[in-house]
């Protein structure tokens, strides 16, 4: 990995874990708690690939398992999002172009939910873990799912879009050039919330129409 790479990643990762801990811990929200780490994860393999995105993940799972108030065996978790960083990765393209719909990421936030929080309850089930046993599987998963799917328009944006500009991506230029892609068109078909692209465009309109109408008066005024 690169040493611009490994530094945001780092610090992604270790801004996330402290949000983890002091905030999202302690909503005390029913079944599951939103996952920062995972959707951190998730961003940074879907631009860096399934290689980098192991290897963060790895690195950000073993954080969480050593973090305070971890109550499980270390590696447990860092297995986990090892395996999801490594998935994950493997849908960003190999020609270097943009992913300009959201669907696919938003399936693969909502698989990552699922799919860690599985392998999180097979794990602990090896090792003599059976709290998920206890607490309801069915509804972890379900809530797991909604709160980082709810989670995800707000972060994973914003962690690739730091991610292209720190690696001097091409596609971070086009994006701020008026491109496209997952990272800026991720709440707009996602979410609903395209504030900001329907003022620029009502704002462009407003100036073409005054450019119309002075135009005409001048007109006039040379009759």
């Amino acid at each position: 990995m690169r040493v611009n790479r490994m530094l945001l990643s780092t610090t992604l990762v270790v801004v996330a874990l402290v949000i983890q801990v002091t905030v999202l811990a302690r909503l005390q929200l029913p079944g599951a708690v939103p996952d920062l780490m995972l959707l951190t994860v998730l961003g940074l393999a879907m631009v860096y690939g399934h290689v980098a995105g192991a290897l963060i993940g790895f690195g950000a799972g073993l954080l969480a398992d050593i973090a305070p108030p971890a109550d499980h065996a270390a590696g447990r978790y860092a297995l986990v999002l090892c395996v999801i960083g490594y998935l994950a990765g493997l849908i960003k393209p190999d020609n270097g172009q943009q992913l300009r719909s959201a669907t696919g990421p938003m399936a693969v936030v909502v698989g990552a939910a699922v799919g860690s929080t599985l392998l999180y309850a097979g794990v602990g089930a090896l090792v003599g873990d059976t709290a998920a046993r206890h607490v309801g599987l069915g509804g972890l998963l379900f809530t797991a799912a909604v709160y980082d799917l709810i989670l995800a328009p707000f972060t994973v944006p914003l962690i690739m879009w730091l991610a292209r500009r720190s690696d001097n991506d091409p596609l971070a230029e086009n994006q701020n050039s008026g491109g496209t892609d997952v990272a800026s068109g991720w709440l707009s078909s996602g979410t609903g919330l395209r504030i900001g692209a329907q003022r620029s465009g009502l704002r462009i309109r407003a100036a073409r129409t005054r450019a119309a109408r002075a135009g005409r008066i001048k007109g006039v005024k040379r009759l």
